[in-house]
């Protein structure tokens, strides 16, 4: 599966900050078995590259597994080292892009403003991230959109909820990233597939 095809299944991304990897396996079934084919796993959370290694081995051919807040082109390394294939910050860092276009994996970078958003075009970006979109508008989005190439997927990351989706659709967003609203620490995995499955079912 690749980057195209994950995203046409199914255009959300799971953001699992806090994860462990004794949670891993079984929260990652939960969201593959919903549909979910994007799932990242921020590294600020704890011993991530083994939740990543885990998920990464046990969702082969179901989901893209990667990692979130990477900030470094030496984190990018490890998200390779680990079989991780996305890597998802919340800035636009030319050079982590470019290592991780030249480690061969798929670089989603946030972005907030068009000079922001052409510069991690130029650096490789696979996606775009609008981040945080919970600090500007549905219009916004919409007036970037105008001049963003219409090729690139554009995803909008920070308080996206079921109810809100359509209007983020309507001003052009491709995507969505979704984070304390579908995961949390500790939130059983059962109830983490009731609330992806809202999601999916929001997309329609």
């Amino acid at each position: 599966m690749n980057f195209a095809e994950a995203f046409a299944a199914c255009p959300l991304v799971a953001i699992l900050r806090g994860l462990t990897p004794a949670d891993a396996p079984t929260v990652g079934d939960a969201l593959a078995d919903a549909g979910f084919t994007l799932i990242e796993v921020p590294l600020n959370s704890p011993d991530p590259f083994a939740s990543i290694r885990a998920m990464a081995d046990r969702l082969a051919g179901r989901a893209l597994v990667g990692a979130g807040t990477v900030l470094t082109v030496e984190q990018v390394g490890q998200v390779a080292d680990a079989g991780g294939t996305l890597v998802v910050s919340p800035n636009t860092n030319p050079d982590v892009i470019r290592a991780t276009v030249a480690a061969g994996l798929i670089s989603m970078p946030g972005y907030f403003t068009p000079s922001e958003g052409f510069a991690a075009l130029a650096a490789g970006a696979a996606a775009l991230k609008l981040f945080p979109a919970d600090g500007t508008t549905p219009a916004m989005l919409k007036a970037q959109r105008a001049v963003l190439p219409r090729d690139v997927p554009v995803l909008a990351v920070g308080g996206i909820t079921p109810d809100n989706m359509a209007e983020w659709k309507a001003a052009g967003a491709n995507g969505y990233g979704l984070g304390s609203n579908l995961y949390k620490p500790g939130k059983p995995a059962a109830d983490v597939a009731e609330d992806a499955r809202r999601y999916i079912k929001a997309l329609a």
